[in-house]
């Protein structure tokens, strides 16, 4: 990267794993091109390149979903601190256990290393400024960033990567704040855990119900727990005395998601032939331009095979057409298969089937592939214009899977299980409860009894909705139609290098959107891998296109060229 006059001037709003990918991206592509670019990324948090997701000052208890041995996000060429299981043993002083589930802190620190290497690599060519964006406005063929009390220069290309912005709480969420702030009761947001652990220590003996039943739901458990001296070991759970008396989360259905397998000996069952992801990679590329019945048709006709082998070798057994039916299922209504199960019976046939003590179902096998195919479908759905309502369902099945293949670590549902063995924990209103308020807090009530609650804790993550998001500047991009859904549900229209389609379905020339804001133009976004993957690539190479070695503009050197 060089700085200087006839350079092309990037700004990029926010610095999380998003963004430090799509510029190790860039640097490593401007080496070889020879373009002249400096970039300027507006930050104002205390921990650019590790966000707040991998805060290194966040609790470590909050852990990641993905075991070391899983976890692939290979450094570029100039990076010095060479892949997390190495930069982790260099600065714990032992090997990394292949099986365990690391701190999300600790890849945020390594994340920050990174970082220092990218900066260092760039050579003055890329600028943090620790301050929030407040507007973007398209000025003739550029584009300026008000930022803090000042314009900042007009920049040629703009680059947004906000993770997930604040958003307007939902119905019931504004009702229970509105109610928290004219009664005893208590609402929490999950994160940041360290400021949810302070809080917690005047909730000993209270009881907490947790709005959620998702991957976030089990770093509330150990903040709750743990966090406040309790320990689990071998024998269950010790309670500390320090923790509330009861907790009881809830969602829909009320089932906790299904654990990834214990070792990577149980995880190899469900590894893929070569040949069996390149066949799903053709069904991916010809489901993603293709109707919804088609596309379905294609998915499943790839991994029928597949899930039919896996279960055959596990000596499971299945009637005849159950992946047939099961697939059906999911694509109709995902979950209905397991609607049979309570919530207590949910979180046991999980454990069993993560520690190897139950033969996989249809459901554990489909979702353990699904997960060995993420980089596949992103590969197969990314860089095409995928129909929206195609868009719709294949994100929907996507999203679906995840209560498989997004699953927890073994040891957070074997956690869970001793908290409700040993009384602290509660499933038996998780379903789907009904509430109503009261001075001291909220009462939730099923079939099955009912609990009055004096703290609540958000642990639900919103949806990428364009039109709740209440954050600048990407609220004003959609007030002026910069930005738009790509269909109802659905975010922000981009196409392949990541810049955006306004609301006439125009490409709006160098402004650009990468990941989770872009749900439905890209699939699988809430994943560390997407970060550093294709997309990032795809965007650091339409810049290069765009300029050329003395930073004009690409389009200029052709009609230069041509006359």
């Amino acid at each position: 990267m060089k700085s200087g006059t006839g350079t092309a001037r990037i700004a990029i709003v926010g610095l999380g794993p998003r963004s430090l990918g799509a510029l190790e991206a860039l640097v490593t592509h401007l080496a070889e091109v020879k373009c002249r670019v400096t970039v300027d990324v507006f930050e104002p948090s205390d921990a650019p390149g590790a966000g707040p997701n991998f805060h290194p000052d966040e609790s470590p208890l909050c852990l990641l979903n993905i075991p070391f041995r899983d976890i692939d996000i290979r450094p570029p060429a100039f990076s010095r601190c060479g892949s997390f299981a190495e930069w982790y043993a260099r600065h714990a002083g032992k090997q990394a256990d292949p099986d365990s589930f690391p701190p999300r802190a600790e890849l945020g620190r390594y994340l920050q290393a990174r970082l220092d290497d990218l900066l260092d690599a760039a050579n003055g060519a890329i600028a943090i400024i620790p301050q929030h964006v407040a507007r973007i406005d398209r000025r003739g063929a550029g584009w300026r960033v008000q930022a803090g009390d000042q314009t900042h220069a007009i920049y040629d290309e703009v680059l947004l990567t906000p993770g997930q912005p604040e958003t307007a709480p939902d119905d019931q969420l504004a009702e229970w704040q509105d109610h928290a702030s004219r009664s005893q009761g208590q609402l929490a947001q999950a994160y940041p855990a360290a400021q949810l652990a302070h809080r917690a220590r005047d909730w000993t003996g209270r009881t907490v119900a947790i709005r959620g039943l998702g991957l976030s739901t089990f770093d509330v458990l150990r903040v709750l727990t743990a966090g406040q001296g309790g320990r689990f070991d071998a024998q269950g759970y010790h309670p500390s005395g320090r923790e509330p008396v009861r907790i009881h989360p809830f969602s829909l259905n009320g089932h906790p998601p299904f654990p990834k397998p214990a070792t990577e000996p149980l995880d190899a069952r469900f590894d893929l032939r070569p040949s069996e992801v390149d066949r799903f990679s053709q069904a991916m590329a010809q489901a993603a331009e293709a109707d919804q019945d088609s596309a379905s048709a294609a998915i499943n006709a790839a991994l029928i095979p597949v899930v039919s082998r896996i279960l055959a070798a596990c000596d499971a057994e299945v009637p005849d057409n159950e992946v047939d039916d099961w697939l059906h299922a999911e694509w109709n209504d995902p979950g209905s298969q397991e609607r049979h199960l309570s919530p207590m019976e949910c979180l046991r046939t999980g454990i069993a089937l993560a520690d190897g003590s139950l033969p996989p179902t249809t459901g554990y096998v489909v979702g353990q592939v699904w997960r060995k195919l993420q980089d596949a479908l992103r590969a197969g759905y990314n860089p095409v214009g995928t129909p929206a309502e195609t868009a719709k369902t294949l994100v929907g099945f996507d999203e679906g899977l995840k209560r498989y293949s997004y699953g927890p670590p073994l040891s957070a549902s074997q956690e869970m299980k001793m908290l409700i063995e040993a009384g602290v924990m509660d499933l038996s209103l998780a379903a789907d409860p009904d509430f109503s308020l009261t001075d001291s807090g909220w009462t939730l009530e099923t079939s099955d009894g009912t609990a009055a609650v004096s703290v609540m804790i958000d642990a639900v993550l919103p949806s990428p909705d364009l039109s709740a998001i209440e954050k600048a500047p990407i609220c004003t991009l959609v007030e002026n139609g910069a930005l738009a859904p790509l269909a109802q549900g659905l975010a922000a229209r981009t196409v392949a290098d990541g810049q955006v389609r306004d609301e006439q379905g125009r490409v709006v020339p160098r402004l650009c959107l990468l990941g989770r804001l872009a749900l439905g133009s890209v699939i699988a976004v809430d994943s560390l891998h997407d970060c550093f993957g294709k997309s990032s690539d795809r965007w650091a190479k339409g810049v290069c296109a765009r300029w050329d070695a003395t930073g004009r503009d690409a389009r200029d050197r052709k009609v230069s060229t041509s006359t």
